[in-house]
């Protein structure tokens, strides 16, 4: 587990988001027909777009089950869930809109977006097989004790990637297509019990 008080100490030189800005952020570089990070190209502005599309449908269609509810009303002390993430990335904009409903039930727990490429020394703290695949959830005390991490996508969808690595049949594309094919079938079901077991975990373990 990490301590990320030295990371954080001049917290103000940080570009943070709330959920809300982080929601106008995304309107504001699809309007400027560009999308946040190092690379820039159509294709990602393309992506942007989709994700942003995506993410005003689930702000308002995500249901959170009972026993989630439940687990994140046991929280009892302040903590902050911190989550790099970038605006074209379609993992981000499947999975950031559920942990904004779950951080919205409880305001002991302060939900922080930064964006990857512009915090690479959080970013190598937390790679995924060495990659710096995002979106990544790092929750953290009020001392920036990390609790726990999550990210970057539900084991099912991280399968598919992963298989996809190994064999790339089709392009990046069409793969894509087929990931977000996987997330509508899904219904958001699998991110919200992988968060239970971690929370379920932390709760007994406190």
């Amino acid at each position: 587990m990490n301590n990320l008080a030295d990371l954080f100490k001049n917290e103000t030189e940080r570009k943070i988001y709330s959920y809300p800005d982080y929601m106008l952020l995304m309107e504001r570089v699809v309007m400027e027909q560009r999308t946040t990070g190092i690379n820039q190209s159509e294709e990602l502005n393309d992506y942007t777009k989709l994700n942003l599309h995506r993410m005003q449908r689930l702000n308002k269609t995500v249901v959170l089950s009972e026993s989630l509810k439940l687990a994140i009303n046991q929280i009892q002390l302040p903590q902050t869930w911190y989550v790099l993430t970038e605006a074209w990335c379609g993992d981000a904009a499947q999975n950031i809109p559920v942990l904004a409903a779950i951080t919205k039930l409880n305001p002991l727990i302060n939900l922080q977006l930064l964006l990857r490429d512009e915090n690479p020394d959080l970013m190598d703290l937390y790679l995924t097989n060495g990659g710096k695949s995002i979106p990544k959830l790092i929750a953290v005390d009020g001392s920036f004790n990390e609790i726990f991490q999550w990210g970057p996508r539900p084991a099912g969808a991280q399968h598919m990637m992963e298989e996809y690595k190994i064999n790339p049949v089709k392009s990046f594309k069409e793969f894509a297509e087929d990931i977000h094919k996987w997330y509508a079938a899904d219904k958001t079901v699998s991110v919200q019990k992988e968060l239970l077991v971690i929370l379920e975990g932390v709760l007994i373990e406190k």
